[in-house]
């Protein structure tokens, strides 16, 4: 027998991975930083031998056990004479989240059974992200007003299937939806690209009234056979498991343009193209010291990335979004948006 302790023994994790599991004796000893456990594959607690019980649940290796614990080379170790499940090296302190930990689990669950652990647990921080940001859009849909006749049965969701997967990947729904009239839509298949949250920022310093945009090369671009691949952008970046995407924006501007951002202020979070990719970007201007030579190259050379960042009076911005200059989405809504909330914002600010 196995004894699960910590996130596993959780009836969050416990109910979806070994639902038979009873109630074993405790282990004299400590769990400690714990805070990732189920949501990165370091992220399980250490053992502390010495004072305090550890509770544990007993179960057999399930099949569904089995699975989740190879996808995040979770192994058992022996604990007082008993094979002890759920302890490794984390080193983040906080609460846990469980929510997160249980979507990602229900998410490595319906993966083919032919696909490597070793392929799954490369993919954990991607996986992590789309199923954060599944949450997120379950918690904001509560709070968006409804368009007519919308409802939480309206759409049915027959199947889903992932014929591919790298660090990004495609899902396969065959789904029904109410129709306009009343009915019910014939099955319809869709291919929606699955690539988590992401965050944008627009740096502007509203005391110079300039903004720091960035460059790079975009393979998008060069798909479709764009002969300039070299797109003007805003700051941006994903939205890691376990990050809020405040957090995410601050963070890029540190990575992407060695930025630190005073104030964010929200812009039009949005979808970019429904129809085929669930991506939700997150839009933000970022308050922020802007002097002359604050701009250069940055990015992280552990992502290949090679940013050049550019100070830019804000009209000269506004002047080549209207003449069709910017040809990134995000940048483009967030510099017309800016041009209308200026004003607005600077009183905000004092400076009006």
């Amino acid at each position: 027998m196995i004894a699960l302790v910590g996130a596993l023994a959780r009836p969050e994790l416990r109910d979806l991975l070994a639902s038979d599991a009873r109630p074993a004796e405790s282990l004299r000893g400590k769990l400690t930083d714990g805070a990732r456990a189920g949501i990165a594959a370091d992220g399980w607690p250490r053992w502390e031998a010495g004072s305090g019980q550890v509770e544990t649940y007993e179960t057999a290796m399930t099949a569904e056990l089995a699975r989740y614990a190879a996808a995040f080379g979770l192994e058992t170790v022996e604990i007082d004479g008993r094979q002890v499940l759920g302890v490794g090296q984390g080193d983040d302190t906080g609460p846990w989240d469980g929510k997160l930990a249980v979507a990602i689990a229900a998410h490595l669950l319906r993966l083919p059974a032919d696909v490597s652990p070793d392929i799954v647990r490369k993919r954990l921080p991607m996986i992590g992200m789309i199923a954060a940001s599944r949450i997120r859009a379950e918690e904001e849909a509560a709070r968006l007003p409804k368009i007519a006749g919308e409802g939480p049965d309206s759409v049915h969701v027959d199947a889903v299937t992932e014929p591919y997967a790298e660090f990004f990947s495609v899902d396969h729904l065959i789904l029904r939806h109410q129709l306009h009239d009343g009915g019910w839509s014939d099955p319809l298949l869709r291919a929606v690209f699955m690539s988590g949250d992401a965050a944008v920022v627009l740096p502007w310093d509203p005391v110079r009234d300039r903004v720091m945009l960035i460059d790079q090369m975009r393979a998008g671009a060069v798909a479709r056979g764009d002969g300039a691949a070299w797109l003007y952008e805003a700051v941006a970046g994903r939205v890691d498991a376990g990050e809020t995407p405040e957090t995410a924006a601050l963070r890029e501007a540190v990575e992407e343009a060695g930025l630190t951002i005073d104030r964010l202020i929200e812009g039009p979070h949005h979808y970019p193209s429904p129809g085929a990719v669930a991506e939700y970007l997150y839009l933000y201007v970022g308050i922020a010291d802007l002097p002359d030579g604050s701009d250069g190259i940055g990015g992280l050379a552990s992502e290949a990335e090679d940013i050049r960042s550019h100070l830019m009076p804000r009209a000269e911005l506004t002047r080549m979004a209207l003449a069709g200059q910017i040809r990134n989405g995000p940048l483009l809504s967030l510099a017309l948006w800016l041009e209308l909330s200026a004003p607005r914002i600077l009183a905000e600010l004092g400076q009006g």
